[in-house]
Parts: C-alpha cells; sequence; structure tokens
C-alpha cells in the first residue's frame, strides 16, 4: 500500500513573495506622562527597571546616553480617519540634533491588528525607487483593564526616507494608493487628500536606558519616551519599551520567552502606579481633539 503524502502550500503574496515572518518582539508600558518633568526622571525610572531585571535574573547594561534625542512625529489620515479605522497608520519622523533636523525624514506605514493571520495576509510593500525595510513585530502590551499579564498586537511596517518619494503631490489618496497597494483594501477611499491627525505635532524625547539580557545570546534594548505636543508642550504620554530581534521564532528558547515575559510582568507591578492601561501612543494622537475613532489596537 503506498504512503500518503501531505504537501504544505507556501503562502504567498499576489506576486509570489513568501509571506513575511515575525522577527522582532517589543513589548511596551504605557505609562502617565505627569511624572516627566526632566532628564533625571527618566533615569529615575530607568533604576526601577534595572532593579526588577535584577529581581529577575535578566541582565542589564547601562546605555552612555545622558541627553534624550528630540524627535518630531506627525500622522497622516484622511478626515474620516479612514486609515486608523482599518487598522492602517501613516506617520513621518523627523530626529533632530542640537535643534536642527538631521537624516533623512522616515516614513514609516503599517497595519497594525490583534490578529497574527489578518497583519500577515497584507502586503505593506511601497511602491517606491529605492530601499525599504520590512519590520514585522509582534508588540506586547499589558490587558487593557488589568496587570499581570499581556496581550499581543501584530505590527507589519514598512519604512523609508521621504526622500525616495519623488511624487509630486505626496498627499492626495490617488498618489498614495499607488505607493502603497494596500490601501486598496480601503472601500471608496481613493479621491482626496491625507491630512495631520488633529492637527497635531509631536515632540518625543527618546532616552536610551541600557541592554536587557534574557541569556543565550538574545539581548534587547530598551528605552523610555516622553511624547507631548509640538508648541504648547501638552503631555500627552509615557512609553517604556523594549525590544528583540530574532531570525525566526525557532530559535528563541523557551526559557528565553518565559524570561523575557516574567520580567515583563514584575517590571508591570513594579510600576503599577504609572501605567496607563488600555491606550497607545497612536491612539492617544487620535484622541487629542476627544474623539477617539474606531481602533483596532
Amino acid at each position: 500500500m503506498a504512503k500518503s503524502t501531505t504537501m504544505t502550500l507556501e503562502r504567498t503574496y499576489a506576486d509570489g513573495a513568501p509571506f513575511d515572518e515575525i522577527t522582532y518582539l517589543e513589548a511596551k508600558l504605557i505609562l502617565k506622562p505627569d511624572r516627566f518633568t526632566s532628564v533625571r526622571s527618566f533615569q529615575e525610572f530607568g533604576k526601577i527597571v534595572r532593579k526588577t531585571a535584577k529581581e529577575c535574573g535578566v541582565g542589564f547594561a547601562p546605555a552612555k546616553a545622558e541627553i534624550p534625542e528630540v524627535r518630531e512625529i506627525v500622522f497622516f489620515d484622511t478626515p474620516n480617519f479612514d486609515f486608523y479605522n482599518n487598522a492602517f497608520i501613516l506617520r513621518r519622523r523627523i530626529t533632530y540634533e542640537h535643534g536642527f533636523p538631521v537624516g533623512d525624514p522616515e516614513i514609516v506605514f503599517k497595519f497594525r491588528h490583534p490578529n497574527e493571520d489578518s497583519a500577515t495576509a497584507v502586503d505593506v510593500r511601497p511602491k517606491i525607487d529605492g530601499d525599504y525595510r520590512i519590520k514585522f513585530k509582534a508588540e506586547a502590551l499589558p490587558l487593557k483593564d488589568d496587570i499581570g499579564s499581556y496581550r499581543l498586537l501584530y505590527s507589519h511596517n514598512c519604512q523609508f526616507g521621504l526622500s525616495q518619494l519623488r511624487e509630486g503631490n505626496r498627499t492626495s489618496m490617488e498618489t498614495l494608493h499607488k505607493i502603497f497597494p494596500a490601501l486598496s483594501r480601503l472601500s471608496g477611499v481613493d479621491t482626496g487628500k491625507v491630512k495631520l491627525v488633529n492637527e497635531g505635532i509631536v515632540e518625543e524625547l527618546l532616552l536610551p536606558l541600557g541592554t536587557l539580557d534574557f541569556g543565550g545570546g538574545r539581548l534587547a534594548k530598551c528605552d523610555i519616551s516622553l511624547w507631548r505636543t509640538r508648541g504648547a508642550h501638552q503631555p500627552l504620554v509615557g512609553e517604556f519599551a523594549f525590544q528583540a530581534k530574532f531570525d525566526s521564532r525557532k530559535n528563541v528558547a523557551e526559557k528565553q520567552k518565559k524570561l523575557a515575559a516574567d520580567f515583563y510582568v514584575k517590571l508591570q507591578w513594579a510600576l503599577e502606579s504609572w501605567l496607563a492601561l488600555g491606550l497607545t501612543k497612536t491612539a492617544m494622537v487620535y484622541r487629542l481633539n476627544g474623539v477617539a475613532p474606531q481602533s483596532h489596537e
């Protein structure tokens, strides 16, 4: 009797390219912004992270940075927030040094969703001349209404420099549909223009805290950041995050996964009074005018 064979079909995008795989884990804690009033407050926060890491048996090598990086971030969407309502995010980020912009402004286009299959199936590759980078992340956040565990969002990103967009009208939906074919998923949104979300310009202060060591060479850089509005300096939200990169999830040992999860949960308890549950940084920008759009976050 002949043995039966089972064929596993590789999942691909429309052009035959294989589906992207998750190669990043990023764990985030969204924080109330009122305690972050100086560089010293960032450093004091770092001491809590370091203490918790030691209690969990996680290595910690402090960063040398003493002054926060300054970055400007803006989000673009239709007047009805069609991008965000359908789990898409489009933003531009500019880095400053000594008060002046440096480097090529970074464009990030992402599809972020709580369902991994849904996030994987969206082909976020841009139609541009030049290089771009795909970053597919599993993002851990605390539960929306309690601490001591976590939920996952899946963030499928592409990143590239603004100078690579040579189209004349970069804010028209017609142009954006050409650059980002994934937007074809938006029904009836192919005309008009995008604009700054809630006219908000975010100033981000970001201080690297150090590198966490979960053993076996599995390292994760961690940092603390504060988002506030440009001009009025209205504090919006803080965030602690650590991120690890890997070639394949199969290569991450169970011991490393458990140690990272234990550290993340223990840190929630250590920072209970600091936490702002049920939020993301992007959501805060979309709520600037007091109206919360539909969110997949």
